[in-house]
């Protein structure tokens, strides 16, 4: 049964115009009475808007909005690149030494995105785990994605085409001690569709890293591969409330425009 006497805070809560992904991550905290009480206030909130006589907006801020909003989307288009993470055979093939078997499921939707992608005109950067023979990291991992081996190549259905770029990486974060950040910058880019596995550990570091240096990241659920789906649900939802640092974003979108 939901406290009704939280109803006033939680209409305060809700008016004070915070961004959706921080409302959720304040209520994520909060007990479920809480949160369906937060449900019921904002659908009462919501009728009661819609009970009102409608204003219908001028010609001049239609054209405004509608252009704005197509002009952003433009723009987000020409500056996007797609990462594709760790989609190796050590961790797609059947009994391979650190096999992510959710990793194959994704393999069509990756596969179709990609394609799209690539008749769209949107770049492709594929990043694959690369180790030394007698890397200390085996001693957690065990032995994998050696330099110079099968284990090690892009999956075949995935296999990068002409054009496409490729970089390596040692650990977690596609961005440490890698050239992915050279990269991105010479495609001007400031948005990052992030695919590939495992999502709690090389996607997650990744959109992290990503998201401090100022890039906006999505991470389509169809092209990202965890463990379990528990583990790829809790990385998704810390995600989902952790915005581009400001500052760094700023910077990044004027450096993308060319201004």
């Amino acid at each position: 049964m939901t406290d009704e006497s939280r109803f006033p805070d939680l209409v305060e809560f809700l008016l004070q115009g915070r961004p959706e992904h921080v409302i959720c991550g304040l209520l994520a905290r909060e007990t479920p009475d809480v949160k369906l009480g937060a449900a019921m206030v904002g659908d009462t909130l919501a009728a009661l808007a819609l009970a009102e006589e409608p204003v219908t907006a001028s010609s001049s801020l239609r054209d405004r909005v509608v252009s704005s909003v197509t002009r952003r989307q433009r723009d987000r288009r020409a500056h996007t690149a797609i990462l594709v993470i760790d989609m190796l055979n050590d961790h797609l093939t059947p009994g391979g030494s650190l096999e992510v078997p959710r990793a194959r499921e994704i393999v069509p939707a990756l596969r179709a995105r990609l394609d799209a992608a690539r008749s769209a005109g949107t770049p492709i950067i594929y990043v694959c785990d690369e180790h030394d023979g007698d890397d200390p990291d085996f001693e957690a991992w065990t032995t994998h994605n050696v330099r110079g081996s099968i284990g090690a190549e892009v999956w075949a259905e995935l296999a990068p085409h002409a054009g496409d770029r490729v970089v390596t990486k040692g650990t977690y974060s596609a961005f440490t001690g890698s050239k992915l950040s050279a990269v991105l910058d010479d495609l001007l880019v400031d948005t990052l569709i992030v695919t590939g596995c495992l999502t709690e550990i090389g996607v997650l570091a990744t959109a992290t890293d990503a998201l401090q240096r100022g890039f906006a990241v999505e991470i389509p659920v169809d092209s990202q591969a965890g463990a379990s789906p528990m583990a790829e649900a809790a990385a998704l939802a810390i995600l989902t409330v952790m915005p581009p640092y400001g500052p760094a974003r700023r910077e990044r979108v004027s450096r993308a425009a060319g201004s």
